[in-house]
């Protein structure tokens, strides 16, 4: 088994190193990251993955001490590099985020959990979160939004991708008090970056053979910025002719994803209404605990869960759903060529879904979070 398991690894590894070349600007190739320490250092195994950890606050370290207990069991080539980092948990600081940082130069890939951002003001309007993602330049959120086998919901067989920009728009962290009892709050919208996650979108749905992208803005409200992210859309979509373009404004959006989610494909849209529409589109395949998420710059891939919360209610009673972080984590053994192991983690955790026996409280179950986990070792070998 083991042989079997080096040779997948190692084919795979080849074949996909080859087939990154074309996304060029979406992704980094791991093979590049995989070449070994000098023995000097010995801080990892030859041959092993270095992964950037960020737990984050509320469940997020109980659920990387799910992917742990998985990886260790599925004997997964990977060394986490963990670093802490928390505005809740007085663990935020510059000297703290630049750690991160230098960690992510060197792995280019990260695993992190929710890092939760207060809502008083301390003097400083960009959440370390938000600073994280703009230091690594995380223009690109993906969200693949899809129906688990066997897990009934209101609306099945769903599968959908929603891409949101994550660095400007309402983000931007550019708030003002122009007059007593008067707040300014700017949302920027520039040409080259909403020109950049259109691209990003076509070339996306171009390489998954997706058929139709739609564009989500509220231009009819908003004429010069919102304006400028459609013309944007517009502009690329017609380099693009075998992909089908629409436009929808975002309230209407909403409604559509209730009424008749399947008409979409991949969407589109600027950063606050697409951390609104990443929240809508889990509740329909089951919530938060169920749906993988992960964001790209030209250099780094971080993966994490695509609706992110921190469930603080959850803390310390072994109840939080460890799905999403597994099927992110698996996603990210895909990106470093270990298809052979992201499947086996991503097939174990839909399969114990499917039988339907061990399901957390979110999914109409009993189970802990430690009966999940045990499941899914135990269907590793199944």
């Amino acid at each position: 088994m083991a042989a079997l398991s080096a040779g997948r690894m190692v084919a795979g590894g080849l074949l996909r190193a080859q087939s990154l070349r074309p996304w060029r600007g979406l992704c980094v190739s791991a093979a590049l990251r995989q070449m070994p320490r000098p023995k000097a250092e010995g801080a990892r195994p030859e041959g092993a993955f270095q992964v950037t950890m960020l737990p984050g606050d509320g469940v997020g370290p109980e659920l990387m001490h799910a992917v742990k207990e998985v990886f260790k069991a599925a004997s997964v080539p990977v060394v986490f590099d963990e670093h802490h980092l928390s505005e809740v948990q007085n663990m935020a600081s510059e000297e703290k985020l630049d750690e991160v940082v230098d960690s992510m130069k060197e792995s280019k890939v990260a695993l992190i959990g929710k890092i939760h951002t207060p809502m008083e003001f301390k003097g400083e309007l960009a959440s370390y979160d938000m600073r994280l993602r703009r230091k690594l330049d995380l223009f690109a959120n993906v969200v693949h939004v899809k129906s688990l086998p066997g897990y009934q919901t209101r609306h099945n067989n769903l599968d959908l991708v929603i891409i949101r920009e994550q660095t400007e728009g309402e983000y931007s962290s550019l708030e003002h008090e122009s007059a007593k009892g008067v707040i300014e709050c700017l949302k920027i919208i520039t040409r080259a970056k909403s020109q950049r996650i259109a691209k990003f979108a076509f070339d996306f749905a171009t390489k998954k053979g997706r058929s139709k992208v739609t564009a989500v803005h509220k231009a009819n409200i908003m004429k010069l910025g919102d304006g400028l992210f459609l013309q944007c859309c517009e502009e690329v979509a017609e380099l693009y002719p075998k992909i089908k373009f629409e436009t929808m404004i975002i309230d209407n959006c909403c409604m559509q994803l209730v009424q008749n989610p399947y008409q979409f494909d991949v969407l589109v849209m600027p950063n606050l209404y697409g951390n609104i529409i990443d929240n809508l589109a889990a509740g329909l395949v089951g919530g938060a605990g169920v749906v993988p998420g992960e964001s790209y710059s030209a250099e780094y891939a971080v993966f994490e869960m695509g609706a992110r919360h921190p469930f603080a209610q959850a803390v310390g009673r072994n109840i939080a759903n460890p799905t999403a972080m597994l099927l992110s984590a698996s996603n990210m053994l895909r990106h470093l060529n270990l298809e052979f192991h992201s499947n086996l983690i991503a097939d174990a955790v839909k399969k114990v879904i499917k039988v339907g026996k061990v399901r957390t409280a979110d999914m109409g179950g009993y189970a802990t979070s430690q009966d999940f986990t045990q499941a899914v070792i135990a269907a590793l070998d199944a």
